[in-house]
């Protein structure tokens, strides 16, 4: 008698395919006229676009969030960027809580590849615990945001766009319903350190807050949330002073005051973090902001925040390796720790993977696309590492993507979110292979 084989998904399948199937579903219900302010029927690649961008966080669009969509709509891509930016695993984790079920061996194996996590010892503690955090500081940035919006549209427009952009902002997504972001608002500096602050908080990850509150406690960090907040502290604070240098503290781009222009500056430098909002105009940078600009979309965020990107561990664990090479040593060491080798490989094959990733891309839509007169390539090269580190920032090119500009984009924002490798391992049979018993003679490649 045959036994007979269930084949079932292995966690980082179920995560790609989780993502995949979210943003499907998101896309199908945005084409109804019933979300649509004109109540008539919204394309599907335009449809499928939005969904993927707000599971992904990102903020790209091809239709004006604002414009396009009515109350229904921009409460169902709400959602979508609430369940994209916490982690689709968030529902069952929600549902169970509330029912007081036990969580299966098997669930908890798929949390703890979604957060990227070594041992799955505390995961469901941890996932509650970010559930907490997350709508603790979304109210919180909801109530900061009413200051603004209560006094100039009222109080239930006014409520709802506090909660709406405290949602987007938190979660790193980049949407907004003011119709062209706060570019109107450059001279708000409240607004503008308000929504820095949101930023900030989900770009960190919910990993490092929490070893950050529970410090006092403990005494301890992990060397995971030290590289972070260094990383951190080095891109906004470095961003900041070479923002001040290039666009002579936003001299050309803000028509204000000094301090208004400071606020503007620092927004530059936060707002490539993978959060799409902007205040000034793009197309007026120079070249050197705009190169400034795509290193920090590509960078992105923190492992295991509401951010996309490269991540700001894996840059860490680059620049520590690299300055272990020039010190002539042969581990990678930092904070009184040793990184481990495999972290150090993973770092580099991520980096030239997906900047490779980039180049093609930019590639493909440089045949594809109509660049402007007035631009050279980096209006496609902008709006590619703008999608892989899932910003939403754009010069202009996204509203005019051509069908196969949108699937490349819509490919770009879904990767970065997800993440490559588990992207690339979920389409493997086996993503873990063992290595062979045996070894290979070793010999030496001349490098440099």
């Amino acid at each position: 008698m045959k036994k007979r084989v269930r084949k079932r998904l292995s966690p980082v399948q179920l995560i790609a395919a989780g993502f995949f199937i979210l943003i499907l579903f998101g896309g199908s219900l945005l084409t109804l006229p019933f979300f649509s302010r004109s109540g008539e029927s919204t394309h599907f690649i335009d449809a499928l676009f939005t969904a993927t961008s707000a599971v992904c966080v990102t903020g790209l669009t091809t239709l004006n969030t604002a414009e396009h969509w009515n109350s229904a709509g921009q409460f169902l891509i709400m959602t979508l960027i609430e369940i994209g930016g916490l982690g689709f695993m968030m529902i069952p984790i929600l549902f169970f809580a509330i029912a007081k079920k036990k969580i299966s061996f098997s669930m908890r194996i798929v949390l703890k590849e979604a957060l990227n996590l070594e041992e799955m010892s505390g995961v469901i503690k941890l996932m509650i615990y970010i559930l907490k955090f997350a709508v603790v500081i979304q109210v919180i940035g909801a109530v900061a945001l009413s200051v603004v919006f209560i006094p100039e549209f009222g109080w239930s427009k006014g409520i709802w766009f506090s909660i709406f952009h405290a949602v987007s902002s938190f979660c790193n997504a980049g949407f907004d319903l003011l119709g062209d972001s706060l570019l109107a608002d450059q001279t708000n500096v409240y607004l503008i350190m308000v929504v820095s602050a949101l930023i900030i908080a989900g770009g960190l990850g919910f990993i490092v807050w929490r070893d950050i509150l529970s410090y006092h406690r403990v005494k301890k960090i992990t060397l995971h949330s030290k590289v972070a907040l260094s990383v951190t502290a080095l891109l906004l604070i470095g961003g900041f002073i070479l923002f001040l240098i290039t666009e002579r503290n936003g001299l050309t781009l803000v028509k204000g005051t000094f301090t208004e222009r400071l606020a503007n500056t620092f927004f530059m430098s936060v707002t490539p973090r993978t959060a799409g909002y902007y205040s000034i105009d793009y197309l007026q940078m120079s070249h050197a902001g705009l190169i400034l600009t795509m290193f920090l979309m590509y960078i992105g965020g923190t492992s295991g925040s509401t951010a996309g990107g490269l991540k700001t561990t894996t840059l860490g664990i680059l620049l520590i390796q690299m300055h272990a090479m020039f010190k002539g040593k042969t581990r990678a060491e930092a904070f009184g720790r040793t990184i481990r080798q495999a972290a150090v490989l993973r770092a580099l094959t991520l980096f030239f993977v997906t900047l490779s990733l980039c180049v093609v891309a930019i590639m493909v839509l440089s045949v594809t696309e109509t660049i402007p007169k007035t631009s050279g390539i980096e209006y496609i090269a902008f709006e590619v590492f703008s999608a892989f580190g899932t910003v939403g920032l754009t010069m202009g090119l996204t509203p005019d993507l051509t069908l196969i500009g949108k699937l490349v984009i819509i490919s770009l924002m879904y990767i970065g979110r997800v993440g490559i490798m588990t992207v690339v391992f979920s389409l493997l049979v086996k993503a873990n292979r063992a290595e062979a018993n045996y070894k290979y003679p070793e010999e030496s490649i001349m490098l440099g």
